[in-house]
């Protein structure tokens, strides 16, 4: 299991809101610190490679679940 700083809920919502919450969380990290967002919108995986791609924030890991997808942010 990855170790991470700081959890982001956004099951239930639906984009923008879990990019919406990610971007806020990561604007209160320190560089290197690791942000777990869980999602239950199946396009937040779209939304989090645009914005890992343009920002440079890696996704260090994805986690596809039946009713659920759980991403690892690493903020840059």
């Amino acid at each position: 299991m990855i170790e991470f700083n700081l959890e982001v809920d956004a099951s239930g919502l639906h984009c923008p809101l879990p990019l919406l919450r990610l971007k806020k969380a990561l604007m209160a990290m320190s560089s290197g610190d690791v942000v777990k967002v869980i999602a239950t919108d199946p396009a937040a995986h779209l939304d989090f490679g645009v914005y890992s791609d343009q920002t440079g924030h890696q996704i260090v890991q994805l986690i596809k679940e039946a009713d659920k997808q759980v991403f690892y942010f690493k903020k840059k």
